[in-house]
């Protein structure tokens, strides 16, 4: 979940006292949010419990992908280390933030590391080499800026930062947010992560069925150039809010592991059609 230009100051007094942050606006980069809690095992009403085939066919070997789970477990525990200041191209932010949660307490951080992690096993039984930029939901980090470093050293083919949103309660569905050019830095990748963003917004809504997002963006699309993830990246970039946390509906979508799979399976066929 990513904070808004407008939401700067609410984040950095969420942050510093370490509390859940809505603020009625969508986050990103980092968060502010609940502590983690186990989600409830069984599908929403109306969602058949049975997980999806991949539709793509076709095989990624040889594909690097970059799998960037947002947040982590043990941010909250270490303000020291998530307020501190970096350098995004255009002006700083914090090193990283807690993430939001639902109000059950399911934190976005065990929620992006689950879905990430059932991501990296469908990728490379599809012949793909896998980076995550972390190995857990309990340490640190990484900063906003390491997380875009470890995309451009593995020379990632695609890179896909996997979030939800915190957005006002009253607004559900999903977006992807797309980079915009920051000079001297992401220009080259611009292009192809637009192409990127468009692949896996399609795979999305059709493979889970989440709507497009009520409260934010264009199609389920959104441009942006304040997230250090996408302005240092040079390889082909995005986010997917994958749904509101905030909004009762979504919440129990995301909460579902049987969801969470449908969401690494809709991946799994947007990266197919995008590199076909």
């Amino acid at each position: 979940m990513l904070f808004h230009r407008s939401g700067a100051m609410g984040l950095v007094l969420c942050l510093a006292a370490l509390t859940a942050c809505d603020g009625g606006s969508s986050t990103k980069d980092g968060q502010a949010g609940g502590q983690t809690a186990q989600p409830p095992m069984a599908a929403p009403s109306g969602a058949s419990t049975a997980p999806k085939e991949v539709r793509g066919t076709g095989s990624l070997k040889g594909k690097v992908i970059v799998i960037d789970p947002g947040h982590n477990g043990g941010n909250a525990k270490h303000p020291e280390i998530i307020n501190r200041q970096v350098s995004i191209g255009n002006g700083r932010k914090a090193c990283d933030t807690t993430g939001t949660a639902t109000a059950a307490g399911y934190s976005e951080a065990a929620f992006t590391w689950d879905v990430s992690t059932r991501l990296s096993k469908l990728l490379r039984a599809k012949g793909a080499k896998v980076v995550l930029t972390r190995n857990n939901n309990t340490g640190v980090g990484p900063c906003i800026t390491e997380r875009a470093a470890i995309g451009n050293r593995a020379k990632a083919d695609a890179a896909i930062s996997v979030h939800a949103d915190g957005g006002p309660a009253s607004g559900h569905g999903f977006h992807v947010i797309e980079p915009l050019t920051v000079k001297g830095h992401n220009a080259s990748m611009v292009p192809a992560s637009r192409k990127l963003g468009k692949a896996l917004r399609d795979a999305y809504r059709k493979d889970t069925g989440m709507p497009y997002s009520t409260y934010i963006g264009t199609d389920a699309l959104d441009s942006r150039d304040d997230l250090g993830g996408l302005n240092l990246s040079t390889v082909p970039k995005v986010f997917v809010e994958t749904g509101n946390m905030r909004n009762p509906g979504d919440a129990a979508k995301l909460s579902s592991a049987s969801f969470r799979q449908r969401i690494a399976e809709s991946f799994v066929t947007g990266l197919i059609e995008y590199f076909r």
